[in-house]
């Protein structure tokens, strides 16, 4: 057949691009052309997130020597302003730019804005009781084992925290019952995971799921409660939870987790101890404590290289006022680290931090670790239990 046409019909076009053969395969709606047939925007256009708007949160960040950077949570509100050392940051200043751009300070000085994550709410929400961290949370998630459209019940609301994070995990068709005894503390959960339910459907256009029910109750006194309700998982972040095992464990499915979230050992300790000694159909399966450890990780700058580099003095490297910190976005850390040996030249190495793409290499060297000076002393010990059905003689 091929030889009956001409050489220009049975040529095949070809595409240079890898890209755009990809496109060529894939239906409409994903290739060249968008939904309902609209041409796709560029690339570029395509990696820009939708801007801010008023009533959703945004995240103010500036690096800082040797610390943590500085994180500022605000709602956006028209007439609004954010405060912060460097100046003053108007509301209308956020407003409809799109997040991941730096502005700058009334005063000078320049933040990074963007939406926070839900890790960064945790830490910078209100709250009255201390929080479940979020490096816990993660923990207690994977012993529990959570599906979206799971059951679970949270015994101690606190902030809210940890009902966020299940939340997210058991997804729209999952359920969340949270009980907390304490008046403050129930109506501080309810209004964060409002606040940041509200924020997110203004950000990105998409309903968080509505699937937390707070209870004003004690947990020991919910035995009726619990009757008409069976939990995949549960999850206890009391000061005494042995005082709602008795209670939750007939609701909990046979061979489902409870995960209880204490302070200290001794607590553990007089945990076990209830659940032996009331013969409780709990099985320990692993006490753990997570540990966090933040580093450093810098190039290393030789001093006095073959370049015009000049060497540097230590009054050149002592950290400048506390104003300076949020002068600029781009901030170097820079640390003299002495009788450093790198192969053959035994000479001194400075340490930078950099957060600019065109900070000047003078030599080719390693990177230098080490721990952050600056480490969370925040430690709890995560009990994992897994009902069992005992053996009846």
């Amino acid at each position: 057949m091929c030889a009956q046409r001409t050489i220009a019909e049975c040529r095949v076009p070809t595409c240079r691009i890898p890209e755009e053969r990809l496109r060529r395969r894939l239906p409409p709606e994903l290739g060249a052309a968008g939904p309902n047939g609209a041409p796709r925007p560029p690339e570029e256009a395509r990696s820009v997130p939708p801007p801010f708007r008023a009533g959703e949160l945004a995240l103010a960040e500036a690096p800082r020597r040797q610390r943590p950077p500085v994180r500022l949570l605000c709602r956006l509100a028209a007439g609004g302003a954010l405060a912060a050392p460097g100046g003053l940051l108007p509301h209308e200043d956020i407003i409809g730019r799109p997040p991941g751009e730096v502005v700058r300070l009334a005063g000078g000085g320049r933040l990074l804005v963007r939406r926070p994550s839900l890790e960064e709410y945790a830490l910078l929400m209100p709250r009255g009781p201390a929080i479940a961290y979020p490096k816990d949370i993660s923990a207690m998630l994977l012993m529990m084992d959570v599906h979206p459209g799971d059951t679970v019940l949270e015994a101690g609301s606190g902030s809210g925290a940890l009902s966020l994070f299940l939340s997210r995990a058991v997804g729209p068709k999952g359920r969340v019952i949270s009980y907390e005894i304490r008046d403050d503390h129930h109506n501080l959960a309810k209004k964060n995971y409002r606040h940041w339910r509200a924020a997110w459907e203004i950000g990105h256009m998409e309903e968080w799921p509505d699937n937390v029910d707070f209870i004003l109750k004690d947990i020991s006194t919910a035995a009726e409660d619990m009757k008409s309700v069976t939990f995949d998982a549960i999850t206890l972040d009391m000061i005494n939870p042995q005082s709602a095992l008795s209670v939750v464990h007939p609701s909990l499915k046979q061979g489902g987790v409870c995960t209880v979230y204490l302070a200290n050992i001794t607590q553990v300790i007089d945990l076990l101890d209830r659940i032996r000694t009331c013969k409780l159909p709990f099985l320990c399966e692993s006490i753990a404590e997570v540990t966090h450890r933040k580093w450093l990780v810098l190039p290393a700058k030789i001093k006095n290289c073959k370049s015009n580099q000049t060497a540097e003095t230590q009054e050149n490297i002592e950290e400048v006022t506390h104003q300076k910190d949020y002068d600029e976005i781009h901030i170097q850390d820079q640390i003299v680290l002495k009788d450093v040996e790198r192969n053959e030249l035994q000479k001194d190495v400075l340490l930078t931090e950099s957060f600019s793409d065109d900070a000047e290499t003078y030599c080719s060297v390693p990177y230098v670790a080490r721990p952050s000076n600056w480490q969370d002393a925040h430690s709890a010990f995560l009990t994992k239990l897994r009902k069992f059905r005992p053996l009846h003689s």
